[in-house]
């Protein structure tokens, strides 16, 4: 039977691709940093966005954005010429990766940051490192440092944390629900196309926020909607509320 065709439409997307067999794909520093050299360039010329990217010995995950339904197009040409630069240097030939790459659909920022800090973590739940900014072959320490380089500029993080680097670090060492993950992707993947790129109504959630009399109804407001799919960024803008603040808010009540 004939590969089916992937639907493909603008959004935000959580890429995983592997090794053939689990095998090796980055074996050096050079590798590593060759495929990274190559994500960025073809982010440019496809007018994708990475938000966030990690790569391990045998996979990687990426979360990027794509604006023009050319997600197949860009997959190709990053895992083509990556496989070519590798067996060329290691003298081999075959196939490098474990078949197409697989891909979820994002459908609202819950599953977003869940999302974020599942690729971020990936080192610190191998037990590569002991703190996710040491690993240097993801996004994550980028985010941390004072210059963000140009292709991660129009990420999330640097877009809605902007310099706050306490939020951002803050951030990326929340504790990832798995079960709640897991439920988003499953969710994600029954999602009917029509409907993929619906918002949040801004104006009815400007009804539900506005109406709290103090602090304490607010913060419960904020959580309630958060919890209904309304993003961070969007209740920071109509509370006119710096966005880390809205953070502290949701994770503080996670403690509870």
């Amino acid at each position: 039977m004939a590969r089916l065709p992937r639907i493909e439409i603008p959004g935000y997307y959580h890429i995983i691709n592997r090794g053939v067999e689990q095998r090796e794909v980055f074996k050096e520093k050079e590798d590593y940093e060759y495929f990274i050299e190559r994500l960025s360039y073809f982010a440019k010329q496809f007018d994708i966005t990475i938000h966030n990217y990690c790569l391990m010995n045998n996979h990687y995950h990426l979360l990027i954005e794509t604006r023009r339904g050319n997600l197949s197009k860009f997959m190709r040409q990053i895992n083509g010429i990556y496989a070519v630069y590798f067996n060329k240097k290691y003298k081999r030939s075959g196939h490098l990766w474990q078949g197409r790459f697989k891909s979820w659909y994002i459908t609202n920022e819950v599953y977003l940051c869940a999302l974020t800090l599942y690729i971020e973590q990936n080192p610190l739940k191998a037990k590569i490192v002991k703190d996710i900014a040491d690993y240097p072959y993801s996004s994550c320490h980028y985010f941390l440092e004072e210059n963000t380089p140009e292709f991660l500029k129009d990420s999330w993080i640097a877009t809605n944390y902007k310099d706050d680097k306490d939020a951002i670090k803050a951030f990326l060492n929340s504790i990832v629900d798995t079960s709640q993950l897991q439920e988003l992707k499953t969710a994600s993947s029954l999602i009917e196309a029509p409907n993929i790129d619906k918002k949040p109504n801004e104006e009815n959630l400007r009804k539900i926020l506005l109406k709290a009399k103090d602090i304490k109804e607010r913060n419960k407001l904020i959580v309630e909607c958060y919890a209904q799919g309304y993003s961070q960024h969007m209740m920071a803008k109509i509370l006119k509320l710096n966005q880390a603040t809205v953070h502290r808010v949701i994770e503080r009540n996670k403690k509870r």
